[in-house]
């Protein structure tokens, strides 16, 4: 049977017919969806980790037990779940293991680009590569061989394109006979130096056993073309914006198995054309292996090293012609991302601009405090950073003139449960003065409203252990721990002043559900009475989309508006006022 699926929904799929049974991941665009649809089959245990760390070593439990297991997360994820990762290269596995790591060129959801070919290459692992939704479920399939047959993790790589794309797969039938004995052997899973020296030439071996097998890997394979002057090396996505654009024009050299590269294959290849043009994205990770290999190649010097690829730079660079496609009219003004109307991170962040505080944040959809009006963000680096900066931060100052009083972190829960806990013990450990504020709106927001340790749910929806913030933070020693309800703006001021007064550290725990989960029942929206506003826009000032100012005067679009309040309590002249439903 064949289905219309898009590739995360077919990387699931390849889970279940591969006879996954355990999955454990952490969030992240764009390789969410594929843990989420995993845990659609009963046959497959799945679950939210904190972080990806967490994610890859229960991973590797679950196949050290003798269980084909799976761990997601996207390329920032693969930087925390590092350490497991090198060492896991040297254990080797029992039962299949696979790692997936979907990449975000363009930076549509991320703080950086990151090219995980890399991590495939210095942890000395295998690497696969899909370029559509049915390559996704072959290639995860494929993955578990290789992994029990090479006695290694296999990490696919996904990419935003590939992962978020819809195309046809064919199904199959799970394959449940790949249970494995759990058998001791600490020679190999135990990894102190004495035996980890005499894992690494096991490794080494294995690499050369997988360059012969991506050689005649069915995975890496030429699509012949009428013209042989050019001849073109390409993966992943790029492989399709090469086949769109140039059709059957030019030979292409499809790679499947991006790492260890075929050398025979790609040699073979090279002879056979007059010019050899490498197209991936990111880094010249292909282009380089090939002139290691003595190959003359072009790659970077046609295409950018930044950003996604498409079919029309393709075009151009390769058939020289010249796409302009469709282009907006340029008098359109810009709509830059914006927190939502009723948003719970609103009212705290206003709050935190007023009083004209350094704010050092964290990653989530609150990272949006930073955008104008609100303008109530300095510093975003990493997950669990701004507790960790935090700290830095006063301690560098804890004895200078121009100290900053009025220095906080903002984390959210799920960030908070991620990597701020070890940030937030440094504070309690080495004495910082700080003020940390969770901002905990009941959900992991920026992903897609996935549960988290603090929410006493499962990644199915059932109920699970709950964390409370307020008895964590006491127990790692803050005796200062409030909790505010972002909503009520002078609540909010006064726990601020009070807490940076504090000649101790402490914790305020701004708490609201998101807006957008679906229990939150929301007030009547408001409407301003035209009589009353004198125009003055105070209440422009939280940057709320359901506001603006039409022919000199507030105005509150009702289909946006949850009657959150806090726009009411900016104004001075009372013009804001209640009105049901029913009466619009």
């Amino acid at each position: 049977m064949k289905k219309l699926m898009q590739g995360n929904t077919a990387a699931a799929r390849g889970l279940y017919e591969a006879g996954c049974c355990v999955a454990s991941s952490y969030p992240g665009t764009p390789s969410t969806e594929i843990t989420e649809e995993a845990a659609k089959f009963n046959e497959i245990y799945c679950e939210w980790a904190p972080n990806e760390k967490v994610a890859m070593e229960t991973a590797f439990g679950a196949s050290l037990a003798g269980r084909r297991s799976f761990c997601g997360m996207k390329h920032v994820g693969l930087n925390v779940a590092a350490d497991p990762l090198f060492t896991v290269s040297y254990t080797g596995i029992n039962a299949g293991m696979v790692i997936c790591v979907a990449d975000d060129a363009g930076m549509h959801s991320s703080q950086n680009e990151q090219d995980s070919r890399h991590y495939a290459e210095a942890a000395k692992l295998p690497m696969l590569e899909p370029s559509d939704s049915q390559e996704a479920l072959e290639f995860f399939k494929t993955a578990y061989d290789i992994s029990e047959e090479f006695d290694t993790p296999v990490i696919v790589k996904m990419c935003t394109r590939v992962a978020h794309s819809q195309s046809l797969v064919e199904l199959g039938q799970r394959d449940d006979d790949n249970e494995k004995s759990y058998e001791k052997n600490i020679a190999k899973y135990v990894m102190m130096p004495g035996n980890a020296i005499k894992r690494h030439p096991i490794i080494e071996e294995r690499m050369m056993r997988l360059k012969i097998y991506s050689d005649f890997s069915k995975m890496n394979y030429v699509d012949e073309g009428q013209d042989n002057s050019i001849g073109i090396i390409t993966s992943s996505t790029s492989y399709q914006y090469v086949k769109e654009a140039c059709g059957d024009l030019y030979p292409v050299l499809k790679i499947g198995m991006v790492w260890p590269l075929p050398d025979e294959k790609i040699k073979d290849f090279a002879k056979k054309v007059k010019r050899l043009i490498i197209v991936e994205e990111l880094d010249p990770f292909i282009e380089n292996h090939c002139k290691t290999l003595g190959i003359n190649c072009e790659g970077k010097n046609l295409f950018p090293i930044e950003g996604e690829l498409n079919q029309n730079i393709i075009a151009e660079k390769l058939l020289n012609k010249s796409t302009s496609g469709i282009k907006l009219d340029e008098k359109i003004p810009p709509r830059p991302p914006v927190m939502c109307a009723g948003c719970p991170h609103r009212g705290l962040f206003f709050t935190l601009n007023k009083n004209k505080c350094t704010v050092l944040g964290d990653i989530g959809c609150y990272t949006l405090g930073a955008v104008a009006p609100l303008s109530a963000m300095d510093m975003t680096l990493c997950m669990g950073a701004s507790v960790s900066a935090l700290h830095g931060f006063n301690k560098a100052l804890e004895n200078s003139a121009d100290k900053n009083k009025n220095v906080v972190a903002v984390i959210g829960d799920s960030t908070f449960m991620h990597s701020g806990m070890t940030g937030l013990a440094n504070i309690a450990y080495n004495q910082s003065k700080s003020v940390v504020i969770i901002l905990d709106n009941s959900i992991t927001g920026m992903t897609g409203h996935q549960q988290n340790p603090t929410t006493g749910y499962n990644i199915k929806g059932d109920p699970a252990g709950k964390i409370n913030l307020e008895n964590l933070c006491r127990a790692m020693g803050f005796n200062r721990v409030r909790v505010v309800d972002p909503y009520n703006l002078k609540e909010c001021e006064d726990a601020l002043k009070e807490e940076l007064a504090a000649d101790e550290s402490s914790v305020i725990i701004s708490r609201r559900p998101c807006a957008l989960l679906k229990y939150v029942k929301h007030n009547p929206p408001l409407k301003v009475d035209v009589n009353k506003c004198v125009g003055c826009k105070s209440c422009m000032k939280i940057g709320c989309p359901a506001l603006s100012i039409k022919e000199g005067k507030a105005h509150v679009d009702s289909t946006l508006c949850v009657g959150c309040g806090v726009c009411e309590q900016l104004c001075k002249f009372n013009a804001f006022e209640n009105i049901s439903k029913e009466g619009e």
